[in-house]
């Protein structure tokens, strides 16, 4: 299989060989069968391999993905708040709890830059900024084949809307009013974005 790529979006064999701590030929193999997704550069033998689809491979195999966050600069969160002021008390208290780098922001442009710059490994978006609006950055983050887990707040959400932020991706809903606990409690279960939960 040969396909273009962006290359601020890959690892080479050795750096996959590096994370996973096997050889290089190894992962060559786990490609060439099918059971890691890569791609070989157009007139070479070189594989390569993309950030999300080393992350899902490492999990599928029960891998721990501390060096792979650390390599690709992964492992930050972000929050999607229309609201200022309670998205800096949010930031304030991940921060604290988690130890880990926190960006807010107040919209989807700014949450779809970040996105790209950052690359966060889960996202905080309260509905605040408009249901389709939440669902919309989720598929997007899916259509690009990321790993992000997304947590959604809000406080009153229809059916409908529920069905739709589901069907986006959303992997947690959480109802407003709520503890900081519950959304990292969300944030923390890696589940299938298809089997969302709900945490009061």
């Amino acid at each position: 299989m040969t396909a273009n790529r962006n290359t601020n979006n890959v690892l080479t064999t050795g750096e996959v060989a590096a994370i996973c701590k096997v050889s290089a030929r190894t992962v060559s193999k786990w490609i060439d069968c099918g059971r890691l997704q890569g791609y070989k550069i157009p007139g070479s033998r070189d594989r390569r391999v993309t950030h999300e689809a080393l992350e899902h491979f490492m999990r599928k195999h029960r891998l721990p993905v501390t060096e792979l966050t650390a390599i690709t600069g992964q492992g930050s969160l972000l929050i999607v708040d229309a609201n200022a002021a309670t998205a800096q008390i949010l930031h304030d208290v991940m921060v604290q709890e988690t130890k880990r780098e926190v960006f807010v922001v107040n919209g989807v442009f700014e949450a779809g830059v970040l996105c790209e710059r950052s690359r966060p490994s889960a996202i905080v978006v309260d509905c605040n900024i408009g249901v389709s609006e939440a669902a919309g950055l989720t598929a997007w983050l899916r259509s690009e084949k990321r790993s992000t887990r997304v947590v959604a707040t809000c406080e009153t959400l229809g059916s409908s809307d529920e069905t739709i932020l589901i069907g986006a991706g959303v992997g947690a809903i959480v109802r407003k009013p709520c503890t900081v606990r519950a959304i990292l409690s969300a944030l923390q279960n890696r589940m299938s974005p298809a089997l969302p939960a709900r945490a009061q």
